[in-house]
């Protein structure tokens, strides 16, 4: 079992920053991929960023490209999501999730189908 616990939102001005944060219980934690998804109201849940368990693959949404930077820190068990530029549209409940399965070469999972355990989610919200 693993259990995430994400901090590090807030209330920030558009073209601002935000780093959030995913803390990880369980010692097989840099054995996993991880990944950030969002909800934002009336919309359905979608991908953000993942990273493998080396932390030698990044995939990022369109949306995102550019100006998000997700890393992890196995020492830690923490993944992190650094968000630069923020827009009025990245208004969402950010979800930090896990997936156990071995993934080869540099495939990163980016469904939610693919995740196994997730966290309770952390509000950002974007203001003008």
């Amino acid at each position: 079992q693993v259990q995430l616990v994400e901090s590090g939102g807030g209330l920030v001005q558009a073209g601002g920053s935000l780093r959030l944060s995913c803390a990880a219980s369980g010692r097989t934690f840099s054995s996993y991929a991880m990944g950030w998804f969002r909800q934002a109201p009336g919309k359905e849940r979608e991908f953000v960023a993942a990273i493998k368990w080396s932390g030698s693959s990044t995939y990022y949404a369109d949306s995102v490209k550019g100006r998000f930077t997700i890393s992890r820190d196995n020492a830690k068990n923490t993944v992190y999501l650094q968000m630069n530029s923020l827009k009025l549209e990245d208004t969402a409940v950010y979800y930090c999730a896990c997936s156990r399965a071995y993934y080869s070469g540099g495939y990163v999972p980016a469904g939610e189908y693919e995740y196994d355990y997730w966290g309770q989610g952390t509000q950002v919200t974007v203001s003008s």
